[in-house]
């Protein structure tokens, strides 16, 4: 990896914390895209809408190794996430992609189990246009789940299968 070109990384945070860590890195001019679902929270005393992130405990950011320092040492950063303590595993720019497209197109959004096993496809129109997944066959409905690999977590929405085409 070249220590000059920005790449995506998952950053683990401290738990509940991810909106108070995407402001400290916003703040210090990083680069973070923390994805949030809108849910409907159910109180004692009242109903809300409320943002919750996608993928609880992580957020991404699209740094040079050069700045790994200045994540790291944000408050609420617990790590950067790798296949080793030592080494970041950057994220493919086409999963980030897919997940910032999945929350732009106003879908209802859901996480989901991150699945290893099962068909590839691509969404060839809609509003998905060009997310890449796997396919999955519910009783009433097809669901494309979007899945980042590294943290093993994935996101899923609801697609019409006359939308999709397999990928070879």
């Amino acid at each position: 990896m070249d220590r000059n070109i920005a790449y995506w990384f998952a950053i683990h945070t401290r738990s509940r914390h991810e909106k108070q860590v995407d402001i400290f890195l916003r703040e210090k001019s990083i680069n973070s895209f923390l994805p949030l679902i809108r849910t409907l929270s159910r109180r004692r005393d009242r109903r809300e809408f409320v943002d919750l992130p996608l993928f609880p405990g992580y957020l991404f950011v699209n740094m040079t190794l050069n700045s790994m320092y200045d994540v790291i040492n944000t408050r609420g950063v617990v790590r950067i996430v790798g296949n080793d303590s030592f080494n970041p595993t950057p994220i493919p720019d086409k999963q980030v992609n897919d997940i910032k497209l999945l929350l732009s197109s106003n879908v209802k959004l859901d996480p989901y189990k991150y699945l290893k096993n099962g068909v590839r496809v691509r969404v060839k129109a809609g509003l998905l246009m060009g997310v890449e997944g796997i396919l999955l066959k519910r009783k009433t409905n097809y669901r494309v789940v979007v899945s980042i690999d590294l943290l093993q977590k994935a996101a899923s929405a609801e697609i019409s299968i006359a939308d999709i085409e397999p990928i070879d």
